[in-house]
């Protein structure tokens, strides 16, 4: 038996069978292309396969060593991949600049940093684990773009020659010459592995003139001023002053590069991932470092705790009620595992959990609020009485106590509403019942939300709380 064999066997002991015979199929049959930072989620949608079960399988995956793992920092605006990571641990710089987009970003994990999978070479090689020696065009197919970039599968070639005028692969040190007829367009000179642009607004009358421009292509070098050109011939130097090959390229920014980067589609986030019950499985402290904070412009938290432990634990014994809460832990772990979510700690009888989306954490507070309502009718009692709180907003995802977590003012507002919540109550804030997919789910089960407004201790402004029937 191969290794890869023998790999996809033992992943069968942790994945659903159909999810890795998919796998299987993959990288015995794709193109190397189909096999380099692969989106998970248009994986899943191409296959008929559950998102989360795919995820999950993706992950068991890369913990064999059949896959890589990748965190891609990406530009908002063309989607290019600023910077690639196999830990999140490196994406420590406080803003990215795409020279494509001159502009700068703060990282954020909600768009700004995608998760995809690339084929060990252990499993398969492929072109895309020697980068350098891809060509050019397939050097920004599988390398520059990110997975979330919905590329043309059928006529690639021909849209990406529609805007990019002329590219040349430059050996580290060398020197060239592009010689061009600029036409009256926006034209950039994009060089990918460097990330450094030159923008040339080209209009007026056409010229005979024969202008010369010199490009040094370099780590440190981004962007310059935008010139001003007219239509005509244009002798370009570009001088590679970097370690690696280089790919200087002269685009025309126009509707057929416009139109390329606007087909987009859903992509695995870091944000996601991290919320995650598998991922936190795997990967529990091997996240992020210790000084590290990241943004998270959304996340949903939910926290529970059980309604008089105290008594009962004086009621039907310390082994009694050990069994019974932590019965009530894994059902409570099961479902928000079911939900998309992940739980980030418990603490007593209280649990912290997060979800990518408030929907899924409004579907995961009713179905425990239902589990424990079945755990206490079969044991002819109240002993489970849930309480429940839910809230959304921004964070920081940080290491604490050498465990992943999260810190800010969204999560002692989610820790407070719980705290108001008496027995069997899911409370949640107007932020969660704001999302549209989350006041879908309460009125397709005929469910309206209780308001009121209330203050929290050490929030100056009142909120607004839903309770949930």
């Amino acid at each position: 038996m191969s290794e890869a064999q023998s790999l996809f066997e033992m992943l069968r002991q942790s994945v659903k069978p159909e999810i890795v015979d998919a796998f299987a199929r993959l990288v015995r049959d794709a193109p190397d292309r189909k096999l380099c930072r692969i989106n998970a989620l248009a994986f899943a949608a191409a296959e008929g396969l559950d998102e989360e079960d795919t995820i999950a399988g993706f992950l068991q995956a890369s913990r064999l060593g059949i896959f890589e793992l990748s965190w891609n920092v990406l530009c908002p605006g063309c989607g290019g991949v600023l910077d690639a990571n196999t830990s999140l641990k490196t994406v420590q710089a406080t803003e990215y600049t795409c020279a494509l987009c001159a502009a700068g970003y703060e990282p954020t994990l909600d768009e700004m940093v995608e998760v995809t999978f690339t084929v060990s070479p252990r499993v398969r090689h492929i072109g895309a684990h020697n980068p350098h020696e891809l060509p050019a065009i397939e050097y920004f197919r599988q390398m520059y773009w990110g997975s979330g970039i919905d590329l043309p599968e059928d006529d690639y070639e021909e849209k990406f020659d529609e805007f990019v005028i002329e590219t040349l692969e430059l050996p580290p040190g060398d020197k060239a010459v592009i010689s061009m007829q600029l036409p009256a367009e926006f034209v950039i000179v994009f060089e990918p592995v460097t990330h450094a642009a030159q923008f040339l607004d080209v209009k007026g009358e056409p010229t005979r003139e024969r202008r010369n421009l010199v490009l040094v292509f370099d780590r440190a070098h981004r962007h310059a001023e935008t010139l001003n050109l007219q239509p005509g011939p244009l002798r370009i130097q570009v001088e590679n002053h970097a370690e690696v090959r280089t790919l200087p390229s002269v685009c025309v920014a126009g509707e057929a590069l416009h139109e390329m980067l606007g087909r987009r589609r859903p992509f695995l986030t870091a944000k996601r991932l991290l919320s995650n019950q598998t991922f936190r499985d795997i990967y529990r402290t091997d996240t992020l470092d210790v000084d590290q904070r990241l943004k998270i412009t959304s996340l949903t938290f939910l926290f529970t705790d059980l309604r008089g432990s105290t008594e009962l634990y004086e009621r039907v014994g310390d082994l009694a009620a050990f069994d019974l809460v932590r019965t009530h832990f894994r059902v409570l772990n099961e479902i928000v595992a079911a939900e998309a979510g992940a739980i980030v700690k418990t603490i007593g009888d209280a649990v912290m959990a997060t979800f990518p989306t408030p929907d899924r954490a409004v579907a995961a507070a009713m179905r425990m609020r239902d589990a424990m309502r079945e755990l206490n009718e079969e044991r002819g009692s109240e002993d489970l009485l849930l309480k429940i709180g839910i809230h959304e907003g921004p964070c920081i995802a940080v290491n604490l106590n050498e465990r992943q977590d999260y810190f800010g003012q969204t999560v002692n507002i989610a820790s407070r509403v719980q705290h108001l919540a008496t027995s069997r109550e899911i409370f949640a804030t107007g932020s969660v019942l704001e999302d549209p997919r989350a006041s879908n789910l309460l009125s397709d089960r005929g469910l309206s939300p209780m308001p009121h407004s209330v203050t929290l201790r050490g929030i100056a402004n009142e909120i607004s709380i839903f309770a949930i029937p």
